[in-house]
């Protein structure tokens, strides 16, 4: 106690001199009642993620995405122009760079993914409005397509019928590195006259075989994020991480659009 009386800081403190008993109140029974009685606190409280915080979050990523994909939309509408091919570069490029940022940083940055939003849908919005001009409705069979994928996907996986394993991911991403390489060949190829095919190696029914295959890899790429949000929400991650979620959402919708609307095109050609 000769610590306590001497230290200056000790002795203002009333857990040291001695009033501390004193000064504290009582709880009474009521009190311990309601105390007991009060609801337990929610994710919101506790900074934790939950599901309807990821599905907020992914909202206000696609209402940002809708806005600019409409702007993207009318500038290159009712006929393609070169504002909007302009518009359509940019939102490609910088829509790509910040998507590889995103994906590689260790804590979420929301800024950065919500640029990454906006400029996605001027991309989307430009390539959309491309394809609707040479095919008329395709841009909403597109959209009413991903929708159903993205519903079944979803309804699978709370059903608990299909899940992300080990074997399946490792398949999945051999699959994306093969599948990225012979994207690369064929933009190549296309570039330089040698296929002359609006979509190069991808026409006819290779072009639809390959379309299938790889809205397979979207669905499942759609499994891994329920599954990411999923062990997120259970193992109580920060709140932050939500926008993980929604960043990872956004971006497999996009890209099982984006392949339904290639296919469908091809389909319709």
């Amino acid at each position: 106690m000769a610590a306590s009386s001497s230290n200056p800081a000790f002795a203002r403190n009333p857990v040291f001199n001695g009033k501390a008993v004193a000064q504290t109140p009582t709880m009474t029974a009521d009190g311990l009642q309601q105390l007991y009685e009060r609801p337990a606190a929610g994710p919101a409280e506790t900074d934790r993620m939950s599901y309807d915080d990821v599905i907020m979050k992914t909202a206000g990523l696609f209402a940002i995405f809708l806005v600019t994909g409409v702007v993207g939309f009318l500038v290159n509408w009712p006929v393609p122009t070169v504002l909007g091919l302009g518009v359509m570069i940019v939102g490609v490029l910088v829509g790509f760079v910040l998507g590889l940022v995103n994906a590689f940083k260790r804590e979420p940055s929301v800024p950065l993914i919500l640029a990454y939003a906006a400029f996605e849908g001027l991309a989307i919005g430009a390539i959309s409005s491309f394809f609707e001009y040479q095919w008329s409705g395709i841009v909403i069979q597109a959209v009413l397509a991903t929708v159903a994928v993205f519903g079944v996907t979803l309804a699978l996986f709370a059903s608990g019928k299909i899940r992300a394993s080990k074997r399946a991911t490792k398949v999945f991403l051999i699959a994306m590195v093969g599948y990225g390489v012979f994207s690369l060949l064929n933009l190549v190829l296309m570039l330089t006259g040698v296929v002359t095919d609006p979509f190069g190696l991808r026409s006819g029914w290779i072009g639809l075989v390959i379309g299938v295959v790889v809205v397979i890899m979207a669905a499942y790429s759609l499994v891994l994020d329920f599954d990411m949000i999923q062990r997120g929400v259970k193992s109580g991650a920060p709140r932050k991480y939500g926008w993980t979620g929604a960043f990872g959402l956004m971006t497999t919708i996009v890209w099982l659009y984006l392949e339904l609307l290639r296919m469908i095109a091809i389909f319709r050609n």
